[in-house]
């Protein structure tokens, strides 16, 4: 079975023209021998803000690129048929294709409506701070552009259970609409976290579940998507994916792979909407980055032996997606908090490279993010991938034994004699760790693929070495046999891209 890869396929910064569908497309072939074999891409449909909106404002769901709304036909990344080319081309080379849905809230409506609504503190929305009073809201969705095509459901504020502006006084606040309360079954920061922006979408109102469902099977039918990636599954209700996964799942005939963001730095939090969820829905590890993010920015303070200390990939790694930074993460952004360069490799290998988890590569460190002059992680990013493709097998062993210098090995398997690695690093001075790889790798030379260290390896009957790091860096050990191999055409992969 190959171990999953997933690339998110954008950044937050990319150019607003219309061409991404089209660069992926290009891309399908390279990063599928690179080691990527499933990708996320990011919202397809229109947005509040046209071809400028990456997508988590969501406007029309039915319109991915082929109606004149908002100002274009065109979304950010393309039209709707060169989306569906870019899935199928995706698809086409072996690659799983997962679809990115926003169902917190909707933006951009095309016209107001007087509803009663509840003012509410914005740093408590278990106290309001005002009596029932009618208000002017930005709540009923006609998509005059579209004109019923696909779909004539006319979105009201009864769909909604609350806005966070009052057109009439010209006021910014949170507004719960009278008789509709928060979702008791959200995160509790802000003391109900069920309102986070726009419209909030009430999955209490059956006819709004009803027309999410609908729009489910609209596009499962049309993309043939293999799974999704859910937004900000904190603020809305525990359970409500539950029937809607289910359902796609059964009109799919398979099992789908969906990961949530549930951006939260306890691990608990996370397990909890795990079980409230059905443990149908991963989650990104939010506290692993954080480590990282601490790790990298402690000046080689942090104990390496508690990188994943209180993580969702070591409470419950069957359902942990990890990622070294996002859009989110991304400078600049409301959740910024970027792993700096020396410790991208690390951070690296600490998903790509080890059994649990499944691992999500940064389009930006990929590719890196020319607005910002963030350049690629590089040559030794693409060998991680590589490592990880054709040799990540066997058992795991970890020598997390010192506060600065930790390592651990994977033994390789029968059936892959080059298999298996060692993997040392150190967030401070130089070290060397002492590990058995397998006795299968007995009398065989091992070398630093990533040629930090330059020291060869020859492993005892047992399988065992001693193998040096330098100061801040980290070594991946190697069969020598095969590093060539490996290496081939790495530098040159996306040139120019």
């Amino acid at each position: 079975m190959k171990n999953r890869t997933i690339l998110q396929g954008f950044e937050w910064y990319l150019p607003a023209d219309g061409k991404h569908w089209q660069r992926l497309t290009e891309l399908a072939e390279k990063l599928q021998k690179i080691g990527i074999n499933s990708v996320w891409l990011p919202p397809a449909y229109k947005g509040a803000n046209g071809i400028e909106d990456v997508g988590y404002a969501p406007y029309d769901l039915y319109d991915l690129g082929e109606f004149d709304q908002k100002g274009t036909i065109t979304t950010k990344y393309g039209t709707k048929n060169e989306y569906l080319e870019c899935v199928q081309a995706l698809k086409k080379v072996g690659m799983e294709v997962y679809g990115d849905i926003v169902f917190d809230h909707f933006m951009g409506a095309d016209e107001e409506e007087t509803v009663s609504a509840i003012k509410y503190r914005p740093d408590n929305r278990t106290i309001p701070t005002s009596g029932e009073e009618e208000i002017s809201a930005w709540t009923k969705f006609t998509f005059p552009g579209r004109n019923h095509q696909y779909n004539d459901y006319i979105w009201t504020w009864r769909n909604f259970s609350g806005v966070d502006y009052d057109d009439r006084r010209q006021d910014h606040g949170i507004f719960n609409f009278s008789g509709k309360g928060w979702e008791p079954e959200v995160d509790q920061e802000n003391g109900n976290f069920d309102y986070l922006m726009g419209c909030n979408l009430d999955m209490e109102y059956p006819e709004t579940v009803q027309q999410l469902d609908k729009w489910g099977e609209w596009y499962q039918r049309l993309t043939d998507i293999d799974g999704y990636r859910l937004d900000a599954v904190k603020h809305i209700r525990f359970n409500y994916f539950v029937e809607w996964l289910l359902n796609r799942r059964k009109e799919k005939g398979k099992v789908l792979f969906v990961v949530g963001e549930y951006w939260h730095g306890d691990y608990k939090k996370l397990m909890n909407y795990i079980d409230s969820s059905g443990t149908l829905i991963s989650l990104f590890d939010v506290p692993l980055h954080y480590r990282f993010y601490e790790a990298a920015n402690s000046d080689g303070r942090f104990d390496m032996r508690n990188i994943f200390a209180g993580t969702l990939v070591k409470e419950r790694s069957e359902w942990a997606v990890t990622f070294v930074d996002n859009h989110d993460t991304q400078q600049g952004q409301s959740l910024e908090s970027w792993i700096a360069g020396w410790f991208k490799v690390h951070a690296y290998a600490l998903i790509l490279l080890r059994k649990a988890g499944t691992p999500v590569v940064f389009w930006g460190d990929l590719f890196g993010i020319p607005t910002q002059n963030v350049n690629p992680v590089g040559k030794n990013l693409e060998l991680l991938l590589k490592i990880r493709e054709k040799l990540a097998y066997g058992s795991e062993m970890d020598y997390f034994d010192d506060p600065d210098v930790v390592g651990w090995i994977r033994t390789g398997t029968f059936d892959r004699e080059t298999s298996g690695y060692a993997v040392v690093m150190t967030n401070a001075k130089a070290g060397a760790k002492n590990m058995t790889i397998s006795a299968l790798h007995a009398g065989k030379v091992f070398v630093d693929i990533l040629g930090n260290n330059s020291t060869k390896i020859m492993l005892d009957e047992s399988g065992s070495g001693t193998f040096p790091v330098n100061d801040g860096a980290i070594s991946v050990y190697v069969n020598e046999e095969i590093v060539e191999k490996l290496s081939k055409g790495v530098t040159e992969t996306f040139v120019g891209k």
